[in-house]
Formats: structure tokens, sequence, C-alpha cells
């Protein structure tokens, strides 16, 4: 079962990698910015959907894995943990770049809705991610429907939270970050990926 430690690092860890510059975080800001916060809302709400869904395929793959592959489970966590590595090291090496988005006519609140949906099932890597990402935070062979719910919810306040933030920003500003401060986030979430995936080998 989860513990409170466990609830907090993952959630920390969510909030940052939630606040990456992404084509999510561009995709939030721009609606925001251009039908109003309600649309970043929306919007919010499909990425928040669509991680829901991963999370949910990631933990009963990973559950069935562990019952049926026995110590070939360890393999996977070393797989996804050099994943998460690699992905820090990405990261960490990117530079920013500011990013036009077209403006579309209209839109709806639906709209908006299946642009945030649409964009994080279309992200191949995030199966993969998750497979990595959520063993570090507990035993995907224990976890129980309180562990799922739990897990859920951490995801939903964490990257919910951060992405109404972007919304918010956008409809007050106007304004998508700078490069400079997109390049400061990556650094450092860089780091912080790297560090998870080292934790996950470590864990193996």
């Amino acid at each position: 079962m989860m513990t409170l430690s466990n609830i907090i690092s993952l959630f920390t860890a969510m909030v940052i990698l939630a606040a990456i510059p992404s084509l999510s975080v561009l995709t939030v800001t721009t609606r925001a910015a251009t039908y109003g916060f309600i649309h970043g809302v929306f919007t919010t709400i499909g990425i928040v959907t669509g991680d829901i869904i991963f999370i949910l395929i990631a933990i009963w793959g990973l559950s069935f894995l562990s019952e049926t592959m026995g110590s070939l489970f360890v393999l996977i966590k070393y797989l996804g943990g050099a994943y998460l590595v690699w992905l820090g090291i990405s990261l960490y090496r990117s530079k920013a770049q500011e990013i036009k988005a077209d403006q579309p006519v209209k839109s709806s609140l639906f709209s908006s809705f299946v642009t945030g949906l649409v964009i994080t099932l279309g992200d191949q890597k995030a199966t993969l991610f998750y497979l990595g990402f959520l063993p570090a935070f507990l035993d995907i062979s224990k976890i129980s429907h309180l562990d799922t719910i739990a897990v859920i919810l951490v995801a939903t306040l964490a990257v919910g939270g951060v992405k109404l933030m972007y919304a918010l920003m956008a409809d007050k500003v106007s304004a998508i970050a700078s490069s400079k401060t997109k390049t400061r986030i990556n650094l450092v979430a860089g780091c912080v990926m790297i560090a998870v995936g080292i934790f996950v080998i470590a864990k193996a």
C-alpha cells in the first residue's frame, strides 16, 4: 500500500513533469489565451483524462506482467529506468524554442476537451514512461484498488493543477514563458528525471 511519503514524492515528481514546457502546455496556454480560461480548463480535463487512461493501462499491464513473468519483470524495471534516464538527459540537453500556434476561427468547450485528450493519447511514449515511473513509488505486484485510486487522484491534482495555472496565466497575460525560462525548467526537470531513473534501476 502506498505510504504518505510515496504519495508526496509521486505528487512532487508529477508536478515538476507537468510543468515542463511541452505541446500540452502550449495547447492549454493557447486555448486559454485565445478563448478564455474556461477553454484552458476543458483542455486540461482532456489531458488529465488521457493520463488516467495511461495510468490504468500501465498499472493493469504491470500487474499482469508481474504475475506471469516473474524475474523478467526486473528487466522491465531496468529498461524503464534506463528510459527515464535517457529522457532526463534529453531534457537537460534540449534548448527551448518559441512555438507559434495558429489560432482557429472558432471553437467549443468540447473541442478543447478533445484537443487535450487527443494530444495526450497521441503521445506514444506515455505508456513506456508510466511503466518506468510508477514502480518507483509503489509495488505493482501488490497494488490494491485503493492504491490505484490514490495514483489517479495524485495525477489529477498534480497534472491538472499545473495545467490550470498555465491556463490562468495565459488568460491574464496572453503570453507563454520565454525561451530562457523554458530552458531552465528543462534543466531542472532533466535532473529530476535522471534521478528518478537511477532510483528505479537501484530498486530493481
